[in-house]
């Protein structure tokens, strides 16, 4: 059945001002983060040397040593191509929505293209990061989007020994790597961590301090990790990792602020799938 030519104009202008919106903020990203591709001279940083000098110090000062290097650039260029994500949705009240949203393909890591690792951190180390680079932390509901459309799913890789020492979090990295044969991902790759998210559950456990994580896929789509706040929030081990999600998203073309549909009644379940919707933020009170 052919569409009357009205309705296939109307439908052709819609697909063009969509793409021409999506391009906009993808302009906007890249032009955010082309100061991070440049080859500076942190970039050029031995990454193994690093490490190694940082294995055992706590974790907030080896935090701080990352934060340093990782703020100046030292950061793998390709998890910088953020990804769009897409899908439809309905709310409780019955409305559609066309949902879109930027992500990091892969987890925060120190280093450079050809040698890097995914570096498990703090809620606070990595809200100081998506801060200075105007993004946020995934919800459970983002996470599990993004396992849909994640080009490379792979199998988890869980460890059970020293799970919070750095020398861990590198044998994990080079087991990662191993399973993509060495070779840097071209799109979304999940199944290899546990996010460190943002959610509202740590506001309702009665401990104070705490981090909520969630994810870890497995083939079958269901993920290892449930939402959980039972970590104090300097706790970081080898399974959790920090996916940057870019601070704009589209709801039905019109580009947003996430914090805004966040903290929107009756929009927060298209990214949201918590008791309680609202935007959070690790370093406040909670």
């Amino acid at each position: 059945m052919r569409l009357p030519k009205i309705a296939l104009c109307i439908a052709t202008i819609f697909i063009l001002q969509s793409c021409s919106v999506s391009k906009n903020i993808e302009k906007e990203i890249a032009q955010q983060f082309h100061v991070y591709k440049k080859n500076t001279p942190v970039n050029s940083t031995n990454v193994d040397s690093l490490l190694n000098n940082l294995i055992h110090l706590p974790v907030r000062q080896r935090e701080d040593a990352l934060i340093e290097y990782m703020s100046q650039g030292s950061m793998p260029a390709y998890n910088f191509q953020f990804k769009k994500v897409s899908y439809q949705t309905t709310t409780s009240t019955g409305k559609k929505l066309n949902v879109s949203f930027w992500v990091s393909p892969d987890y925060i890591a120190i280093g450079h293209n050809k040698n890097y690792v995914r570096m498990p951190l703090t809620p606070q180390a990595a809200q100081l990061l998506a801060d200075q680079f105007n993004c946020l932390l995934p919800t459970t509901k983002m996470v599990d989007e993004i396992y849909k459309k994640a080009q490379l799913k792979l199998v988890p890789l869980p460890l059970t020994e020293n799970r919070d020492s750095l020398a861990t979090f590198m044998k994990h990295n080079d087991l990662i790597s191993l399973q993509l044969d060495k070779k840097t991902p071209s799109g979304i790759v999940s199944g290899i961590k546990k996010d460190v998210i943002q959610s509202t559950a740590v506001l309702s456990n009665p401990k104070p301090n705490r981090v909520a994580i969630y994810g870890w896929h497995t083939l079958d789509g269901k993920p290892i990790q449930q939402l959980y706040t039972g970590h104090v929030d300097w706790y970081v081990d080898y399974s959790h990792g920090v996916r940057l999600v870019y601070k704009k998203m589209l709801l039905n073309n019109r580009p947003v602020f996430i914090t805004d549909v966040l903290n929107n009644p009756e929009l927060s379940e298209s990214i949201c799938n918590d008791n309680l919707c609202k935007s959070m933020r690790y370093g406040e009170a909670n």
